[in-house]
């Protein structure tokens, strides 16, 4: 009797896993997972004028060339990018935000804007 028990509640619990797992989802996306342009704007210092570029956001990871960063849930982001550094936020398809760095040691900075494609 203990062990026909011991069964049945080892297989509710069986079934009861394979449930949960059946209806999780298969990765943790966030909201702004996709592919995204940018384009950065300098507006002091001796660093590019503009330049635009395309990243990727999977699981609320950015990647992309020398780009590496994380947007949140809420889509603040914070990004390196070869000694430069940003942060700001996406709403929907768009975002903008700050960033600063240097280029020959002399100090740049300006804005960013994005858009998902």
């Amino acid at each position: 009797m203990r062990s026909s028990r011991i069964h049945s509640l080892l297989f509710v619990s069986f079934l009861a896993s394979a449930a949960t797992l059946a209806f999780s989802p298969a990765s943790a996306q966030t909201p702004y997972d996709g592919l995204w342009q940018v384009t950065v704007v300098t507006k002091t210092g001796s660093c590019d004028a503009q330049t635009t570029a395309s990243v990727n956001v999977a699981d609320g990871k950015i990647s992309g060339g020398p780009v590496s960063g994380t947007v949140g849930s809420g889509g603040l982001v914070r990004v390196s990018i070869n000694g430069a550094y940003a942060n700001g936020q996406l709403s929907g398809n768009s975002g903008s935000g700050k960033w600063n760095g240097a280029s020959a040691g002399v100090a740049c900075s300006g804005r960013w804007e994005a858009s998902r494609q």
